[in-house]
């Protein structure tokens, strides 16, 4: 067994330690999200905490980890009787990223079960994790499914198996970690509630922290045991720290003053729900056994409230998380003394006189395109050769479902018609591998002929593996929504970008909520380039899209030729995504040697492969040439209009080009 990373050697990343021995103290807090960029002692950290954990006590045999003292009523393997349990470590179990249902939560064996009415289970992931650590590295990279039938468990400590009227429950605690780097994609916002503790890390700027960190790695990857050796008096100690801790935690008293600290808290900074306040005040807890007290003090709950609130403040995928601590200061000395009888006055608990003021940073949930910008409003437009500045976008608006036609076989998301393994049951077939979804009409259907010939003499049908069939279903996949912006000197009027970002923006959180992944190809000047080549991180695309000059003439030939080449390459890394195109230009072709027909041409390569595409027309003024509406045609899809986009979206326009493509 490889000698663990000794926790007590992990250079800096304080708040992360933290969290992480606050939930081993107390369970109940829900777990963390670890946060950051990559080679920052993420996993590093987490693996190494499974050796602080208490050894646990279990029932000898039993496959689900019951404690002698208190066995699970309801375990598959019981009942168990009374009698001294066994000792083993707490275990730390890793669910990868492309695990099957099956594997996270167990597997029923629907061949028994139908021939012989058994209940033979076996168990899953949230089985072996139940009383220890389940981690998952990359949970931003877990499919939907999982990530709800992982964030379920947890809330409710058990894990339930259905599969056609046969049902088996079992007991999974376990203290959950996740970790993720943002660039690769955010959570749900929903799902990220569900983490009770969130941390931020990032890899330390300081000359000699470095130093240090690079001697230890160096250090333990010579000697692992040796390494390890060194450290385990400070290992112990903190082990016996936890210890205590878990010893002191029912003795600690919250009084109704920190409770008013932790309303006042969530409330000023408007979280949703009351998840934040039972996850506070938990945390909160925690921290003071941790310190050895048993009252909770203003600086447990500003710490809790540091560890629970940040990423339960975000409303969209382009907010930072973070607190304003100068307003968490100043709402806690708000409350610090205040009686349930004192009159909060006439602007409410928290209310300070007034609006709270909007965030100077960049976690401030203001409207970005209410900052003013220099010479926005009287500014005449630019002229096409002349480089102008980034605006900024307009406020973004809601879209309706903008679909790619066809039924395809990629991820699972909420865009586009595809056959998965969840969805609305189309059909059967025979299981090509294991059998994950049972059809059981079909199934006994395939089976009834032959029961006499197969001796059926009970009431049990005889069955057989080959009568077994799969059902076939049909839901919703993510897809491929590769931008391709004309950034040229045509588009440059201020306004006029402003309203073209905002769009794309909206777009782009559209993208988001439906779990597809985006590319942003833009061209202007002499050629066209891939500013975010494809990824699920909408949040680095809005980025690259707000620090988007403009000028030039319009190589349109170039953007579509190189956004041809992006679709090619991901073709290969991920054949079963398909793409939509939407291109944002106002038709104009000016760039190169014959711009119009090498534009023609490239399009034609797009129609020519079947590949979805839309065009938002930015032409503006009272006569409009048409240009992107024969760019659409050429690329066999469809124009419209900003102001048709903000009005009806574009749910419409692709079910007409659905219908026409079937005539």
């Amino acid at each position: 067994m490889t000698t663990p990373f000794p926790f007590t050697a992990v250079v800096g990343q304080d708040d992360l330690r933290l969290a992480l021995l606050l939930n081993a103290v107390s369970p109940a807090v829900g777990g963390v999200l670890v946060r950051g960029e990559k080679g920052t002692a993420k996993s590093t950290a987490v693996r190494a905490l499974s050796a602080l954990l208490p050894e646990v006590a279990v029932v000898p045999g039993c496959r689900f980890s019951c404690d002698p003292a208190a066995p699970d009523p309801s375990c598959p393997d019981g009942p168990h009787e009374p009698g001294p349990g066994a000792h083993r470590p707490a275990r730390m179990v890793e669910l990868p990223v492309g695990a099957s249902e099956d594997r996270l939560v167990g597997a029923l064996d629907i061949e028994r079960a139908l021939a012989e009415g058994v209940k033979a289970y076996q168990p899953g992931l949230l089985a072996d994790a139940h009383r220890g650590i389940l981690y998952v590295d990359e949970v931003n990279l877990l499919h939907d499914h999982l990530v709800d039938l992982l964030l379920d468990a947890a809330a409710m400590g058990a894990s339930y198996v259905e599969r056609e009227g046969v049902s088996v429950r079992h007991a999974a605690r376990f203290l959950l970690v996740g970790t993720m780097n943002p660039e690769e994609g955010e959570l749900r916002p929903q799902l990220l509630d569900r983490f009770g503790l969130t941390v931020e890390v990032a890899a330390s700027r300081e000359p000699e922290k470095r130093v240090e960190v690079v001697r230890r790695r160096l250090a333990y990857d010579d000697d692992p045991a040796g390494f390890a050796a060194r450290w385990a008096e400070e290992e112990a100690a903190v082990r016996r720290r936890i210890v205590a801790a878990r010893e002191l935690l029912p003795q600690v008293r919250l009084g109704d003053g920190a409770l008013r600290q932790i309303a006042a808290t969530c409330a000023a900074f408007e979280v949703d729900g009351m998840r934040a306040d039972i996850v506070m005040a938990r945390t909160a807890t925690a921290l003071a056994a941790w310190a050895g007290r048993t009252d909770v003090l203003a600086e447990d709950v500003r710490q809790a409230a540091l560890l629970a609130l940040p990423h339960r403040r975000r409303r969209n995928p382009f907010d930072a998380p973070g607190l304003d601590e100068d307003k968490l200061d100043q709402t806690l000395e708000e409350f610090s003394g205040e009686s349930p009888d004192d009159d909060p006055g006439p602007d409410g608990p928290g209310g300070g006189g007034g609006q709270p003021q909007p965030d100077s940073g960049p976690q401030g949930g203001g409207d970005a395109s209410a900052r003013p910008e220099a010479g926005e409003g009287g500014e005449p437009q630019a002229s096409g050769a002349r480089e102008q500045s980034a605006v900024r976008a307009a406020e973004p608006f809601r879209t309706k479902v903008l679909s790619v036609p066809g039924i395809g076989e990629g991820a699972a998301g909420r865009r586009s018609r595809a056959r998965t393994e969840h969805g609305r049951t189309t059909g059967a077939r025979r299981p090509q591998g294991a059998l994950t979804k049972l059809h059981l009409a079909a199934t006994v259907q395939a089976a009834a002929p032959h029961q006499r010939a197969r001796g059926r003499s009970g009431p049990g049908l005889v069955i057989r593996r080959d009568d077994l069939r799969q059902a076939t279903r049909e839901g919703r996949e993510g897809n491929l929504v590769l931008f391709v912006v004309d950034a040229s000197g045509s588009m440059a009027a201020r306004q006029r970008m402003s309203a073209v970002k905002g769009a794309v923006l909206s777009l782009l959180l559209d993208a988001y909520q439906r779990r597809d992944k985006v590319g942003l190809v833009t061209f202007r000047g002499s050629g066209a380039e891939v500013a975010l080549p494809p990824t699920s991180s909408v949040d680095a695309a809005a980025a690259r899209l707000e620090s988007l000059p403009t000028g030039g003439r319009t190589p349109l030939a170039a953007g579509l030729l190189k956004a041809h080449e992006v679709l090619r390459v991901e073709r290969l890394r991920d054949p079963a995504r398909r793409a939509l195109v939407v291109v944002v230009t106002d038709g104009r072709a000016t760039g190169g040697p014959e711009p119009v027909a090498l534009a023609g041409r490239a399009a034609r390569m797009f129609a020519a492969e079947g590949v979805a595409s839309v065009v938002l027309d930015c032409e503006s003024g009272p006569v409009r040439l048409g240009l992107a509406g024969q760019l659409a045609g050429e690329l066999g899809g469809t124009a419209v209009t900003l102001d048709e986009l903000r009005a009806d979206s574009i749910a419409g326009l692709v079910k007409g080009m659905q219908s026409r493509r079937a005539a």
